[in-house]
């Protein structure tokens, strides 16, 4: 990374200073951090977890400061006001907000444009910001540590495409591995001479040169960067997908085709309307389609993947010690709600010792998130009583949090769903339902009746009052109280494990203490 004539006194990159002084901590103090794109510049705010950080600010401006640069070679002179413009704006807003001093990136455009160096002077000189730029490998490893951040056990190809330049990095075993560069954006394949022609045959040869660089078996595809997540919109829309949310989008190569054949068929105004795709991201859609298509042919993989994080994420990645880096960004991100929204924090952990023994699977997939609906189980708590189910699925499933496919997001807020409700007919949330199997459905229902009947028993300690037990072969769901449990087992929570054994298909035996 490049920071200017002035080196830091410690190497802590583009922030200057420790983020995670102590590798126990669950909070991450609020940063503050500025991607300064060849087609955007972006300011994102994070805060929450530490593992799992959250989106506390989070605003983007379409620039273009690398259109024409192939031809000029320098910033484009629109593009380049804008862009301070938005930087004096991010900086007056941290100042508001007291962050700490905002850490800067920049990417293809700036680094390559001979008044870059120009313009890096005009923003210190006008904001006091420093302006890193970041080397094409360092900006494809930074993109994969974001991808990291998210998927911890993510593996295959990871795949950044900015404006003037798309990166290439192999992923596995929690380390980036062989990392490239290109000059594949949208804004540099505009100027290439030839037309369609001329284009297909430039991104055929960058591509085939880059595929020699890669170990061979390439299975999953991980797409970060603006153009991509458009597409990957157009993709949900052509297939009527009920959950709108991209991070963790799966798609197969056929659906991607498809969908990169019905765009070229469509009027592209009408089109970014339905899918609120701003004008300037949409008139690249068609280029990065061309880019994505060679991709696929290429390199023959078996799923595509939506990532949201990228090189703002891969600065907080690169900082975490190993320590953090292997907690599961899912439960640190459920535990820091439970901390911080939960009338009774610390419940989630006896709540899930009382529910654990009617799952009977030890997979750590399974119980992860078992655990992850037990700590959010009472985080909304203060929405309407007659609305709460519905906030509660609504919060799951559209939540800024990693770790989660989107099956599991469905069924996290099924389970939570059935925390508060006993029935999910009629819920307007039924066209999601369809993303999961009838059997995850049933678990859901199962876990969401042993929470609400577990949270109704006790509210401090279920687990050490009463042990529940499930004899699938027998149907029988059994309940051994404790003494001091008599007096909790009431009408309203016979009636709440009655609802439980239900949904469980079993008849209900209580062995009182002797």
């Amino acid at each position: 990374m490049d920071g200017g004539s002035e080196a830091p006194s410690e190497d802590w990159g583009p922030f200057g200073r420790p983020l995670f002084n102590d590798p126990s901590s669950r909070a991450l103090s609020r940063v503050g951090v500025v991607d300064v794109g060849s087609n955007s510049v972006r300011m994102v705010v994070f805060d929450g977890a530490a593992r799992s950080p959250a989106y506390f600010f989070n605003e983007k401006i379409m620039c273009g400061l690398g259109s024409g640069l192939s031809e000029t070679g320098r910033l484009n002179p629109e593009g380049r006001a804008r862009a301070l413009a938005a930087i004096k704006r991010f900086q007056r807003l941290a100042d508001e907000l007291e962050l700490a001093p905002l850490s800067a990136v920049a990417t293809a455009a700036v680094r390559e444009a001979e008044d870059g160096p120009g313009f890096r002077e005009e923003i210190a000189r006008e904001t006091g910001l420093r302006l890193y730029v970041i080397d094409g490998e360092e900006e494809a490893r930074l993109s994969a540590q974001g991808v990291l951040l998210g998927w911890p056990t993510a593996r295959g190809l990871v795949c950044d495409i900015g404006g003037s330049s798309m990166e290439l990095a192999e992923v596995g075993n929690g380390q980036v591995g062989t990392r490239r560069t290109s000059k594949l954006g949208p804004l540099k394949l505009r100027d290439i001479p030839g037309g369609k022609k001329g284009r297909a045959e430039y991104i055929r040869e960058i591509i085939e040169g880059l595929r020699a660089d890669f170990p061979a078996d390439q299975k999953r595809l991980f797409l970060v960067g603006g153009s991509w997540r458009a597409i990957a919109r157009l993709d949900m829309q052509r297939r009527g997908y009920p959950l709108k949310v991209l991070h963790e989008y799966r798609m197969r190569p056929s659906d991607v085709k498809a969908t990169i054949k019905w765009i070229g068929k469509q009027d592209l105004q009408v089109l970014r309307s339905e899918a609120g795709i701003s004008e300037a991201r949409m008139s690249l859609v068609p280029l990065a389609c061309e880019v994505l298509k060679r991709l696929l042919i290429t390199f023959t993989p078996q799923e595509i993947a939506v990532s949201s994080y990228g090189i703002r994420e891969g600065l907080l990645y690169e900082q975490m010690p190993d320590q953090l880096r292997h907690r599961d960004p899912l439960i640190e991100a459920c535990r820091f709600s439970e901390a911080k929204d939960a009338r009774t924090p610390g419940f989630g952990k006896a709540l899930y010792n009382f529910v654990k023994p009617l799952f009977k699977t030890e997979k750590y997939e399974d119980l992860r998130l078992l655990r992850a609906a037990c700590l959010l189980h009472d985080v909304s708590w203060r929405a309407h009583p007659d609305y709460r189910a519905e906030v509660c699925f609504d919060n799951a499933t559209r939540a800024n949090m990693g770790g989660l496919k989107h099956w599991e997001r469905v069924y996290l807020g099924l389970a939570l769903l059935h925390r508060y409700k006993n029935s999910r007919a009629g819920s307007s949330f039924e066209p999601l339902f369809s993303l999961m199997t009838e059997k995850r459905m049933r678990e859901a229902e199962v876990l969401g009746k042993a929470m609400r009947f577990g949270a109704m028993f006790s509210t401090t300690n279920p687990e050490h009052l009463g042990k529940l037990k499930y004899y699938p072969k027998k149907q029988v769901l059994e309940l051994r109280l404790s003494h001091e449990a008599e007096d909790l087992f009431g009408e309203v929570a016979q009636a709440r494990f009655a609802s439980l054994a239900a949904a469980l298909g079993a008849e209900t035996e209580v062995i009182h203490p002797v």
